[in-house]
């Protein structure tokens, strides 16, 4: 039964505001984790000895920029499947150097490393800030302390046109010299006692960034330079996400790609153990949020990483010896980012009969050349799932003469052997500093998903192969 203009506006306004609350992957994690907390999830340690039961419901970080949660099935036993939806939390941006501490000129600079392939040219003249993790001392204790400034204190202004008339025709920064963000006039810094010599030799770490970005960070965290031992700052822009267009239709925010798969995950584990059926599933429903897919998941909070696996073979361990091989082939896994919506002014980049639009369902990718890992038993499985609840779905190929990104679902697939599909939202724009959606899709994501966990089970039971 389709869901009301009402009901989807709603659920769109619920994941903008996980959005504004997300400007990293440790914040989005966090968020992730009070959601699982507030509907019943217990924590679990990597170090510690788990006993999991039938219908116990716990999550698992690494790095606090990666979880995994996991609802286990009332009719589970170690060998049984499991019933996996995959996204990520981190998206291209800007990120804050080591030795960051740029004087040029008479400006207080950031110095600044591109992470991921983002669209630059989008950053520049934003109301930018930052947002991360800082390490802090306190006493003979290390914290891992959040920290997200919501207000703009960096912006990497454009050069005038009248200083380079080319520019409409061909302009792309250079990464190193035409990024760096402006913090401050040295004039002003100096004037508040907050700068220093980008040549002296720090004393603190917190001496090899700009003096005021760390008074800033400590008097947000309450803390002194002595304690800072270090940190991951990521910029962000300081404009929130929003829903847009005439008929409120339209979701115009960073970090779509993947956040929005991160949260809708997120949502329908939750949602689909709200019910009775978690009670019946013979699997476990897991989801699994990696860090680190943007420049390619090799590391250790990564989908490269041996995270997944290891989890999956605590949870199958039960007194039987194969009971992690014989639950792979039970198994499903649907690889969830973001896909290309037909662009109105590009058309020719989308190959002629796949043309994901708009309100019309989530997307399923097909590569022959594995850049997606769908195959047709995969994608006859989902919509057998989809036609259960009515959700659309649409499917996606790029022209033989585009090049075709990739997703941690190869990866996955190949790594463990899970049957895996690739399916996405459509969107524009992505990553630029602003991307732009749907309301309908983040709705129907939400609704596949759920239908994923409740149903699967008995969708592949019906394989006659």
């Amino acid at each position: 039964m389709a869901a009301s203009s009402e009901t989807i506006l709603s659920t769109a306004k619920h994941f903008v505001q996980f959005i504004n609350k997300s400007p990293s992957p440790f914040h989005a994690v966090n968020e992730v984790k009070k959601r699982l907390v507030a509907a019943g999830f217990k924590e679990l340690r990597e170090i510690d000895h788990w006993t999991v039961q039938p219908q116990d419901k716990c999550f698992v970080t690494r790095n606090q920029s990666t979880i995994i949660a996991f609802a286990v099935g009332g009719r589970y036993k170690p060998g049984n499947g499991f019933s996996i939806v995959g996204a990520h939390t981190d998206s291209p941006c800007l990120k804050v150097k080591p030795n960051s501490n740029k004087v040029r000129h008479g400006y207080v600079q950031l110095g600044v490393e591109c992470y991921g392939g983002g669209i630059w040219r989008t950053w520049m003249d934003r109301d930018l800030t930052v947002a991360g993790r800082v390490l802090v001392r306190s006493g003979e204790k290390i914290d891992h302390r959040l920290v997200h400034i919501e207000r703009p204190l960096l912006r990497i202004p454009n050069l005038a046109i009248h200083l380079d008339r080319n520019t409409n025709e061909n302009f792309g920064p250079n990464k190193e010299d035409h990024l760096l963000p402006v913090l401050a006039t040295a004039v002003k810094a100096g004037l508040q006692g907050n700068t220093h010599s980008a040549e002296k030799t720090p004393q603190l770490q917190a001496d090899k960034h700009p003096s005021p970005l760390i008074k800033i960070l400590c008097d947000e965290l309450k803390i002194e330079p002595q304690q800072v031992l270090d940190f991951e700052l990521c910029l962000a822009d300081t404009q929130p996400a929003t829903i847009g267009g005439v008929y409120n239709e339209f979701v115009f925010s960073p970090r779509l790609d993947n956040l929005l798969n991160a949260y809708t995950a997120c949502e329908a584990l939750v949602e689909s153990c709200e019910d009775d059926s978690l009670a019946s599933d013979p699997n476990i429903r897991l989801i699994s949020l990696f860090d680190n897919e943007e420049v390619g998941s090799l590391s250790a909070q990564g989908a490269q990483s041996t995270l997944q696996e290891l989890v999956l073979r605590r949870l199958s361990a039960g007194g039987m010896a194969t009971a992690f091989e014989e639950a792979i082939p039970k198994s499903y896994m649907i690889s969830a980012d973001q896909a290309h919506a037909l662009h109105p002014n590009y058309s020719e980049k989308h190959e002629s009969n796949h043309k994901p639009s708009f309100h019309k369902g989530v997307v399923i990718k097909f590569n022959t050349n594995q850049r997606y890992a769908t195959t047709a038993i995969t994608a006859t499985i989902l919509r057998l799932i989809a036609e259960k609840g009515g959700v659309p779905l649409q499917e996606v190929v790029v022209r033989n003469d585009s090049p075709c990104g990739s997703t941690i679902g190869p990866i996955m697939s190949a790594k463990l052997g899970i049957p895996t599909i690739d399916v996405g939202a459509p969107q524009w724009s992505m990553h630029s500093i602003r991307e732009t959606g749907d309301t309908t899709t983040v709705y129907q994501s939400m609704q596949l998903f759920t239908l994923f966990f409740q149903h699967y089970p008995a969708v592949f039971q019906t394989l006659n192969f």
